[in-house]
């Protein structure tokens, strides 16, 4: 009865390299996707991370950011 189970009446190679690929391509895009996050965040704190208070104030008032930040804010 186990045995019939895993073989899956001879569709065992067929579903289970299916599943296996699935899970794989996941994996990868979620490794990929990870990757450029934290590579995006780190070019975001060289760039913004040692901002003083007079220069953080300047880049709110700017109205691209301020469109910018209306967007993020409404979602």
């Amino acid at each position: 009865m186990i045995n019939e189970l895993l073989l899956m009446n001879g569709y065992a190679v067929y579903v289970l390299s299916a599943f296996s690929f699935t899970l794989l391509s996941f994996l990868g895009l979620y490794l990929v996707t990870k990757l450029q996050f934290v590579r995006e965040q780190n070019k975001f704190i060289t760039k913004f991370g040692t901002l003083t208070t007079e220069q953080a104030n300047t880049a709110k008032s700017q109205r691209i950011n301020k469109e910018i930040l209306a967007n993020v804010t409404n979602n």
